[in-house]
């Protein structure tokens, strides 16, 4: 098992634990004040992306993804 861990929350955001780093497009780093643990923002309406900031529950989002096997990738020609 890996040292990051990335649970998808039922009707919520993505909660990613353990030892990373989260990056812009441009390749700058978010300073995560020594966070372990934070959560990403799945619904589109927080006010504070890429974090989650509760607004899923005003928005009304759901979403209630299940564990599954992904088909293998496609060969790069």
């Amino acid at each position: 098992m890996s040292d990051t861990t990335v649970q998808v929350t039922a009707n919520g955001p993505l909660r990613v634990t353990g030892a990373f780093g989260i990056s812009d497009a441009t390749g700058a780093m978010f300073d995560l004040a020594g966070r372990t643990t934070v959560s990403l923002c799945r619904c589109g309406h927080s006010k504070n992306k890429p974090f989650c900031d509760g607004n899923h529950n005003m928005a009304a989002f759901k979403s209630d993804e299940k564990a599954r096997a992904l088909p293998p990738p496609k060969p790069k020609i």
